[in-house]
């Protein structure tokens, strides 16, 4: 889930800095939560896995 998250960022990030020019501090930040996002996906990663039926 928070992968998923990393990854939605990740390209708001790149559609911003290639597309729609927002300014540099706000592609900054989403580029800061999709690492932060990751991080937090392999730290809590073991401890998070549910199965599924």
């Amino acid at each position: 889930m928070i992968l998923i998250v990393a990854a939605v960022l990740v390209v708001l990030w790149l559609l911003g800095f290639l597309a729609f020019h927002v300014t540099a501090f706000a592609i900054h930040l989403l580029l800061i939560a999709a690492v932060i996002a990751v991080i937090a996906h392999f730290a809590m990663g073991g401890r998070t896995r549910h199965s599924r039926l």
